[in-house]
């Protein structure tokens, strides 16, 4: 056992040096910081390609901040295994003073960290999760009789108005130690049963360019009108307040999106249930067609229907789809095939770079009409009428699929008055509202 105590920081969905809330935490001690990050293998033992960007995303992150870690004298500790198991390893080795990482919303991170805070509490170590990844969590933002937002426009109202110039101080991890280790570099991909992929990876930025007119261009798939921030978002390479502030200074539909995804995330948190359910339980009661044949012939972006199949080959190809297509590819699956917005959350979850549960759950429960905030069910988006609007000239259809205008690309496999009666129906029956 090593002598001198040491403060653990447990990387997770924060991965920088810079603007690190829990990472300061641990420096601000005073105690020597062990910073540690665990590929669990029971996550991803659940990704069946073995050439996924996340995690390819993940370890060039982790291999970046190892270079950083460098110049301080120190390394990144990187395991894989069970988190839990990890941590009684590093018990025995180490005299572990505290432990910090950054909170998450996600029920079984909760669960996992339930399990490691216990454990720890037995053993008289103090194990301390602190807000990074959203401005405001759990309990901060409340109605004014103590009950929870689950409508979008006042909780947003009442963020705003919260919010502080002290909300977006920048937290610094500089004149904090990190315990004194020979620089070693982070278990490889393959070691962990992972290949590495086509994927890019670049430190994010913040491009004021782009983010200026956010809200002129940011509908259109063909423009380069968003900023693709979400995988940077996602695992943590960028600061939730560095966004905020720039988003203040810059562009307030951004801002706006920013707003929704700690919504989503506080509705998760507070309403796990949402993984499996309708947030509108009645809408559990749909009688959905979850036709496989024509589920198979969405994934493919054969649907005949351009703005979707665009859609859905970028997400085949790339792992990214732009989010107004998103939105319509979704309303497709959900009201023109009459397919559980379940199965489309899967897929997505399954392809998607930037997948992030709360984000996604309430995506698409948005789209299927039943979620906290949905859109009626009533509306059913007209996947012709949003191309027109957003793809006018068909450019980023053209970019995706190559055949589009020959006899090689089908038919609309339905036609978009039928699917939406039928939808409507459909809906009404579940509802009682004939």
């Amino acid at each position: 056992m090593e002598e001198s105590k040491v403060v653990v920081f447990w990387f997770r969905r924060d991965l920088r040096l810079e603007d690190n809330a829990g990472l300061s935490r641990a420096l601000a001690t005073g105690l020597p910081v062990l910073p540690v990050f665990i590929f669990d293998e029971d996550i991803l033992q659940q990704l069946e390609d073995k050439s996924d960007r996340r995690v390819d995303y993940i370890h060039r992150a982790l291999e970046a901040i190892n270079q950083q870690l460098k110049d301080f004298g120190a390394t990144l500790n990187t395991f894989y295994g069970s988190p839990f198991a990890i941590f009684k390893t590093l018990h025995k080795k180490y005299r572990i003073h505290e432990i910090y990482c950054n909170r998450d919303y996600e029920p079984k991170a909760i669960k996992r960290d339930r399990t490691i805070f216990e454990f720890f509490k037995a053993a008289g170590i103090p194990f301390k999760a602190v807000k990074d990844q959203v401005i405001f969590d759990k309990n901060e933002l409340l109605k004014n009789d103590g009950s929870l937002y689950t409508i979008y426009t006042p909780y947003a109202k009442k963020w705003r108005e919260k919010l502080t110039t002290k909300d977006l101080q920048p937290l610094d991890h500089k004149g904090g130690l990190f315990v004194q280790q020979a620089y070693t570099p982070i278990i490889s991909l393959e070691k962990i049963g992972f290949k590495k992929t086509d994927l890019t990876f670049h430190p994010p930025q913040l491009r004021a360019h782009i983010i200026n007119n956010y809200d002129k261009y940011r509908d259109y798939p063909a423009l380069t009108g968003t900023t693709n921030l979400g995988i940077a978002l996602r695992f943590g390479t960028i600061s939730i307040r560095q966004c905020v502030t720039f988003a203040g200074q810059h562009n307030a539909v951004w801002l706006s999106e920013l707003i929704w995804r700690e919504f989503f995330m506080q509705i998760l948190y507070h309403f796990p249930n949402v993984v499996n359910e309708s947030f509108k339980k009645k809408y559990d009661g749909i009688q959905w067609r979850n036709n496989e044949e024509e589920f198979e012939r969405w994934c493919k972006g054969q649907t005949g229907y351009p703005l979707v199949d665009a859609g859905m080959r970028q997400l085949n190809s790339t792992g990214y789809m732009h989010n107004r297509v998103r939105m319509v590819a979704a309303s497709f699956l959900c009201k023109h095939l009459l397919i559980d917005w379940r199965w489309g959350e899967a897929y997505f979850a399954q392809k998607l770079n930037d997948y992030d549960l709360s984000a996604n759950n309430g995506n698409w429960q948005w789209a299927a009409g039943c979620g906290c905030d949905a859109a009626p069910y009533f509306r059913v988006f007209n996947p012709i009428i949003q191309a027109e609007k957003f793809d006018k000239k068909q450019e980023y259809s053209r970019q995706w699929i190559p055949e589009l205008g020959s006899a090689a690309y089908p038919e609309p496999m339905i036609a978009h008055s039928f699917a939406r009666e039928r939808a409507l129906k459909t809906y009404a029956a579940a509802l009682d509202k004939r």
